[in-house]
């Protein structure tokens, strides 16, 4: 279907039209959506529009730009090679708006007043609170008051602004929104591998040493009932923890091998990833209730919540695996080991 623009417009005058057409950023963002999930379908679904508007805007994008960007298939579409220029183009505008947008929010300083955010204990200690801090001196009259518990907060009864937690909420009232993915899979202290040497195998992690943490929504212990079926926990379990800093801390310090996620390879401690095929993934999820997002105050949390946690800025939090010692390759911030400042003493102390 052609835009409303271009019908009844002779064909020499297509090229002059085309030079004079405005690109549109909003176009250009759905473009972006439609190339990162295969399909004008699947884009829709993410930006919650209609399909035929996904499909108008990127052909009003094509026609304001004179040249087709996307081949139509069966299995979804295909850059042309005109597109492939213009997804690059189209990547530095979205870097540049970005980057528009922190200017504008750092200068508001009119934002005031106490938003709560609850988050899962680990997420909030590793990675939010790290980060949290220029939040707050973006906005230094804004007071942001953390729970870390793994236990779910009540958005609908306003517990919280916002929550990011690895379970999916089911009232259907509230906004819900992934973030990401977290990957999990073994670790231990270089101090522990010194010891007592690597497993290379399922079946050799039976000779080692465990810890487990088992609280609600990350919970071991069913994964231990199920992979260690009838072999009892004392002798081979040599810490239970209910919180994620203290499962960190009992692995960083040689207490035995434990499920980290992927990201934790960065934290600063000489923990080594195992590799014996145990790997688990977790939806991490936001949710809010609708009013908070009218909130200005609340509404600049939940921005920022889901900037940090952008899997194209932050690949440990893409839904593919990415191998710890791989990140580096595939991460293009700042050096990595920044990112979690101030553990890197601690965890080698």
């Amino acid at each position: 279907m052609e835009p409303a623009q271009k019908r009844g417009v002779p064909p020499e005058e297509h090229k002059i039209r085309n030079q004079d057409a405005a690109i549109d950023w909003n176009g250009v963002r759905i473009f972006l959506e439609v190339v990162r999930n295969g399909s004008f379908r699947s884009a829709a679904e993410k930006l919650g529009q209609s399909i035929n508007l996904v499909r108008r805007r990127v052909d009003e994008l094509e026609y304001a730009l004179g040249f087709p960007l996307l081949t139509r298939h069966v299995d979804g579409v295909r850059l042309t090679s005109e597109g492939q220029k213009i997804l690059v183009a189209a990547e530095d505008m979205e870097r540049a708006t970005f980057a528009l947008r922190r200017v504008r929010d750092r200068a508001d300083k009119t934002i005031s007043g106490e938003v709560r955010l609850a988050v899962t204990e680990g997420l909030g200690t590793f990675w939010i609170i790290p980060r949290l801090v220029e939040l707050q001196r973006a906005y230094p009259r804004l007071l942001i008051d953390m729970r870390c518990a793994m236990e779910s907060a009540d958005v609908l009864r306003m517990e919280a602004d916002a929550c990011v937690q690895l379970t999916r909420p089911t009232a259907s009232e509230l906004k819900v929104v992934k973030l990401g993915r977290l990957h999990v899979m073994p670790f231990a202290a270089q101090s522990y591998i010194d010891t007592f040497g690597t497993p290379r195998s399922f079946e050799e992690l039976l000779q080692h040493k465990i810890v487990l943490q088992v609280a609600e929504q990350v919970s071991s212990q069913t994964e231990y009932d199920r992979l260690f079926p009838g072999v009892p926990q004392p002798g081979f379990v040599a810490m239970r923890t209910n919180v994620t800093s203290a499962h960190y801390w009992s692995i960083a310090k040689g207490a035995g091998i434990g499920m980290l996620p992927t990201y934790a390879h960065a934290l600063g401690a000489r923990i080594v990833p195992i590799e014996i095929g145990l790997r688990y993934p977790y939806d991490i999820w936001l949710t809010y209730h609708p009013d908070a997002s009218r909130i200005q105050r609340a509404r600049r949390l939940i921005d920022w919540i889901m900037e940090n946690f952008d899997a194209r800025q932050f690949p440990w939090f893409r839904d593919e695996f990415i191998h710890p010692y791989d990140l580096p390759k595939v991460y293009g911030g700042e050096p990595l080991i920044n990112l979690f400042e101030g553990f890197l003493s601690a965890s080698n102390g």
